[in-house]
């Protein structure tokens, strides 16, 4: 191998200099901020993930409190459905759900609500009732398919025998369903609107709440008793989903911090 000249020599060394220089204190200040930044997104990643699992344990305890509230107000005893004197109070916490008999007559027009039950896609028939205590429930007499629709947009719902109504008490859904809002003055409707179909109707001493009607024959229409009961529950398992994200975005973030504070 040849010595290296002086002048090499010289040059050599000068770019070694710069080049220490080029890593000295602000190469250092641009990798510290660079791993805050990247470390405090983690951070930021790891309380997103726990807001979410303890969001969903939260969920669980509502739904759970649902199910048993549910499950027992669907076979308690029937009742009358509630008059106007209890109306002011009446709430989803402590009415929807209950198993309640009505008993009067069907007046007035068919409202057709857009609806997807088991039976696929269709409508949910909302007709008037006078109760004999004289005030009036929309009753949810059921389900009917698409191509069903003219049939019961064409009934005049003016029944003139009287008749008795057992389902279950329902609160109004106010403006609309399936990402549209209620269209009245087209008769457009997707959610179970009792006050915007009572106003749209003309109706008068309307209840705050709807009453699903009970089963009907299997080849009968509407059909009845379509009412969802059974709550799927699964927010433990997503709870514990978040939980293991926030615990494999955290695992690395400490790992590399005891990295560098370990001796050396």
């Amino acid at each position: 191998m040849s010595p290296v000249s002086g002048a090499g020599r010289a040059k050599f060394e000068a770019e070694d200099m710069i080049g220490r220089a080029g890593a000295g204190p602000h190469a250092t200040s641009k990798g510290s901020a660079s791993r805050f930044l990247a470390v405090a997104l983690g951070l930021l990643g790891v309380l997103v993930f726990l807001g979410l699992g303890i969001w969903q344990l939260e969920r669980r305890v509502w739904k759970l409190d649902l199910i048993a509230r549910v499950d027992q107000r669907i076979h308690a005893p029937v009742v009358d459905a509630p008059g106007p004197a209890t109306w002011a109070d009446i709430d989803a916490a402590g009415y929807e759900y209950r198993h309640v008999r009505l008993a009067g007559q069907f007046q007035g027009a068919n409202t057709l609500v857009q609806a997807v039950t088991e039976l696929g896609g269709g409508y949910w028939v909302l007709t008037p009732m006078r109760d004999g205590r004289g005030f009036t429930v929309l009753v949810n007499r059921g389900f009917v398919p698409q191509e069903r629709k003219a049939e019961f947009e064409r009934e005049s719902g003016g029944f003139t025998a009287p008749a008795e109504v057992d389902g279950l008490l329902r609160i109004s859904e106010p403006g609309g369903g399936f990402l549209r809002s209620n269209d009245p003055a087209a008769d457009r409707w997707y959610s179970r609107d009792v006050a915007a179909i009572a106003k749209a109707r003309g109706l008068a001493d309307v209840a705050p709440y709807f009453i699903d009607a009970g089963a009907s024959g299997p080849d009968s229409w509407p059909r009845g008793g379509l009412t969802v009961v059974k709550f799927r529950n699964a927010h433990l398992v997503y709870a514990l989903t978040w939980f293991a994200l926030a615990i494999a975005l955290a695992r690395p973030i400490f790992a590399n911090r005891r990295q560098r504070e370990a001796p050396r």
